[in-house]
């Protein structure tokens, strides 16, 4: 496989450029604390400037100067010994070292000094006051078909104020700068780098070539063609199952799949195309292992299919890395998988059909559509949207018109966790997931027009 060489591109737009051009800013722990620090740098620069300068306006340094700067030095010294013998001031100090955060939003860090931030230093997520600025595509491209969801969302009361329409959706060599990783270490996987080993990532996201279009989709229609763009996007939910929709869903422009999904033996429930396969590095290997034997033995391939790689953590950057090393991942957090990731793609992966999702994304897909009350827990490091969820959104940021089939809904008891379980299994609702937020807000889209959700009426009679 020949790899993609390392691309010089310039560094990405960002409101939070635009808004604050604090792009060379370092990162500091949250606390209460940091308006101290920022209060002594400022101190300390002034002073150095004003005893730095030159010209006329420079001050000579007297006798008489030098004692009145003596004595303010003793009188300083003294009522600092005096606040140290304090035990009160002890106490105060361990006190602001504690990092008990809450929903309240934290500044941007302005300290000289480093300070790699923990996520167990925090009790819940916590909320800076740049939570809400994402890297954006300016000039990108815009649709044109009059019926399409961004249009729709735009005249919604909901989601005319929640819809970004012109994010920047993947990750590459051109939106790895050294700025965004500062801004992005706030945050912890898959919203941001917090944690992660800078080297690793650098070294894996630079390979990849710089993404020309972030509306890929809208780049491949003819020029000033207005023709809305349909997507399918399947979900494994056992409400696909006996749903005879194979071909419903083969009738879109592009098919969207995830995980494990299965089509040999159920073509007439799920279809047989495939345009986009989503996954993280778990996700992948654990169908693989699971679902072997069942023929999800490698990836869906195909020359135009495009993958979605969802970075949730170190796992996913090693995965990247042993696939450019063409190696196992012996060593790594997922050193039970004992083959190439390589062999999941048949050895025959393109690179530019390989897309990272930036984790601006991903966080503005949590922050606005998928905020789960887990975030205010001290469970708040293991939520994330499920994968499924995550393709759902992107899709809609892709495509004109949305069609989400396998997806959870109203009455989901009734149906096994997958559709191609062999036996019955309740679908269990764990921790790191919300089942019921993604629940209500897949129909709340439906309802509003926005999605079109695939949903099984109780009596067979109706019309879905």
């Amino acid at each position: 496989m020949e790899l993609p060489p390392r691309a010089q591109g310039k560094e990405t737009t960002s409101v939070r450029t635009e808004k604050l051009g604090l792009q060379n800013q370092d990162s500091e722990a949250a606390g209460g604390d940091g308006e101290e620090k920022r209060k002594v740098v400022s101190t300390w620069t002034a002073s150095g400037k004003h005893q730095n300068q030159t010209g006329p306006e420079a001050k000579t340094l007297t006798l008489k100067n030098w004692s009145k700067i003596l004595t303010a030095t003793g009188i300083l010294l003294t009522r600092l010994k005096k606040k140290l013998k304090t035990p009160g001031a002890v106490l105060a100090k361990e006190k602001v070292a504690q990092v008990n955060t809450s929903p309240a939003s934290f500044p941007h860090p302005t300290t000289k000094k480093r300070q790699r931030l923990k996520a167990f230093n925090f009790k819940s997520e916590p909320r800076w006051d740049f939570e809400e600025e994402y890297s954006l595509d300016v000039g990108g491209l815009q649709t044109t078909c009059p019926d399409s969801v961004k249009i729709r969302a735009s005249k919604s009361p909901w989601l005319k104020n929640i819809f970004l329409p012109n994010l920047t959706l993947f990750l590459d060599s051109e939106h790895f700068t050294q700025s965004e990783w500062d801004r992005l270490e706030h945050f912890a996987p898959p919203f941001g780098f917090m944690e992660l080993n800078q080297s690793l990532v650098q070294k894996v996201v630079t390979r990849f070539p710089p993404v020309s279009q972030q509306q890929l989709l809208l780049a491949s229609l003819p020029s000033g063609n207005s023709r809305c763009i349909t997507c399918a996007v399947v979900g494994n939910g056992g409400i696909l199952n006996d749903s005879h929709v194979g071909q419903e869903i083969d009738g879109h422009d592009y098919v969207f799949r995830l995980s494990g999904a299965v089509t040999k033996g159920y073509e007439q429930d799920v279809g047989t195309r495939t345009s986009f396969y989503g996954f993280t590095a778990f996700s992948l290997v654990q169908s693989i292992l699971i679902l072997g034997n069942r023929g999800f033995q490698h990836v869906p391939l195909g020359k135009d299919i495009r993958y979605l790689h969802f970075l949730e953590g170190t796992r996913d950057y090693e995965w990247l890395e042993a696939i450019f090393l063409n190696q196992t991942m012996a060593k790594t957090k997922l050193s039970w998988f004992r083959h190439r990731p390589q062999e999941a793609f048949r050895d025959a992966l393109d690179m530019n059909r390989y897309l990272l999702l930036h984790p601006d994304f991903i966080r503005y897909m949590k922050n606005r559509f998928l905020r789960s009350k887990t975030l205010d827990t001290a469970h708040w490091r293991i939520y994330r949207p499920t994968t499924g969820a995550l393709l759902l959104l992107t899709a809609l940021h892709l495509c004109d018109k949305v069609s989400a089939y396998g997806f959870i809904t109203h009455g989901h008891e009734r149906f096994s966790d997958h559709y191609y379980d062999k036996s019955w299994k309740r679908l269990i609702f764990y921790t790191n997931h919300d089942f019921k937020l993604e629940r209500t807000v897949w129909k709340r889209l439906h309802d509003e027009g926005i999605i079109r959700l695939y949903q099984r009426p109780e009596n067979p009679k109706e019309k879905n």
